[in-house]
């Protein structure tokens, strides 16, 4: 979904939509000429109000849409499906079902890591890996030298593994079109693409979608790594309470392989018998306390306590590993799934604890701190929130932030929510 836009706004307009809700906004609040609409961004959210309102659509319906818009975008871009093909492949290799070709590629490196780990693992044992395991780095090799590699029958073995790291890097790796097209099935051949794809236009990637496996590795969303991190725990055979999650979420942020690690240290940690996880075990392995993090900063502008938000705030601030934009992102995502919950809430007053938890990507835990922040930050309120918080990712990114150090413009933001 993309909408292109001409108008050119040089300093941010300081009408407030919240002050004449059923009116128009007077400008577009995207600066730049010609930019793109995409519902992640966070002034966004405000051009999808201009566009409704041009259109004649009642205010309090704005929040439905906004939910459709948001969640179209991050269903279509979240690991939902990069999930679902990694447990279909990886149960297909510990079965020793291997593929003939296997393209692993994407933006997030866990998932390709974990793939190429198991084949590497299973596809060979010990004795066989001397005279049938090949790999190559994609910039010292063709796709000539590739396909002549994997064109050999293994030796004393059933098969050969043949594996491309940095494969992003082959020259002319169009010519490993005719060996794909017509594979051998005593090879493996396995081409990872580290932080990229294969363009999906090719011949190559057609013919490998047809003859092999493609796992395209998409990154974790935000909202998702609580749900993410639970999954985790789960395989190991472990649980874990959902406020632990949430802490782990914030000190990992999107980074899987950092959550995994984390994850095992955690495991390890635990005495023996314990199966879950709780906020302490976080607290006590990975140096973040819960008291001052991210995640109780917005709880406590959920329950509009201002001397904890400030406490919180001015001590995030004064971390020497604080980023703000990190901060006004998870800020934006808490003030977005408010909004979704009211959208709920008003089409459906009845919706079960379950139905209201899942529709904002929660677990049910959390859902009394919701009630409380619907009551705290209203339609008009939360929109007044979003606004302000568009503002600070502005700022956050260099834009108009004059003197104010990162800490002070977390404190300023936190200020001006509460004020709201």
């Amino acid at each position: 979904m993309q909408l292109h836009f001409a108008h050119h706004v040089g300093e941010r307009d300081t009408c407030r939509f919240m002050e004449h809700a059923y009116e128009p906004l007077p400008y577009l609040l995207l600066r730049g000429q010609s930019d793109e609409f995409f519902p992640q961004r966070i002034e966004n959210i405000l051009h999808i109000l201009w566009i409704l309102a041009h259109k004649g659509t009642n205010f309090l319906n704005f929040t439905g849409f906004i939910a459709i818009e948001v969640k179209n975008w991050f269903m279509a871009k979240g690991t939902g499906n990069t999930e679902n093909v990694f447990n279909s492949v990886s149960s297909d290799i510990r079965a020793g079902h291997f593929a003939p070709v296997y393209l692993l590629m994407g933006e997030e490196q866990y998932y390709i890591d974990k793939i190429y780990g198991m084949l590497m693992d299973n596809v060979l044992t010990e004795t066989e890996e001397d005279f049938n395991l090949t790999v190559f780095y994609g910039a010292d090799v063709t796709g000539a030298d590739i396909a002549n590699a994997a064109s050999r029958y293994p030796m004393m073995a059933e098969r050969q593994l043949v594996a491309v790291r940095e494969a992003q890097s082959v020259k002319k790796l169009d010519d490993l079109l005719s060996y794909v097209a017509s594979p051998l099935d005593t090879t493996v051949l396995v081409l990872c693409y580290m932080g990229k794809s294969m363009d999906k236009r090719t011949s190559l990637y057609k013919e490998i979608l047809k003859k092999g496996v493609v796992l395209e590795s998409q990154p974790v969303r935000e909202y998702e790594l609580p749900r993410w991190i639970s999954s985790y725990f789960s395989s190991e055979g472990f649980s874990i309470q959902p406020p632990a999650a949430a802490l782990l979420a914030e000190y990992s942020g999107a980074e899987l392989s950092k959550i995994a690690v984390e994850g095992d240290k955690i495991i390890k940690s635990l005495e023996e018998g314990r199966k879950e996880i709780r906020v302490e075990d976080i607290e006590q392995n990975v140096g973040i306390t819960r008291q001052f993090s991210v995640f109780e900063l917005t709880k406590a502008l959920s329950y509009r306590d201002s001397a904890k938000a400030f406490h919180i705030a001015a001590y995030l601030g004064n971390s020497p590993n604080f980023a703000l934009p990190a901060a006004v992102n998870a800020l934006f995502l808490h003030f977005y799934r408010i909004l979704k919950y009211e959208a709920l809430l008003k089409r459906n007053p009845q919706a079960s604890a379950q139905d209201r938890a899942r529709e904002i990507g929660i677990n049910p835990y959390f859902l009394q701190e919701y009630d409380i922040a619907a009551k705290s930050f209203p339609v008009r309120k939360c929109m007044a929130a979003i606004a302000e918080i568009e503002e600070y990712d502005y700022k956050s990114k260099g834009g108009d932030a004059g003197e104010a150090s990162s800490g002070e413009l977390l404190m300023e933001l936190v200020s001006r929510l509460l004020a709201i």
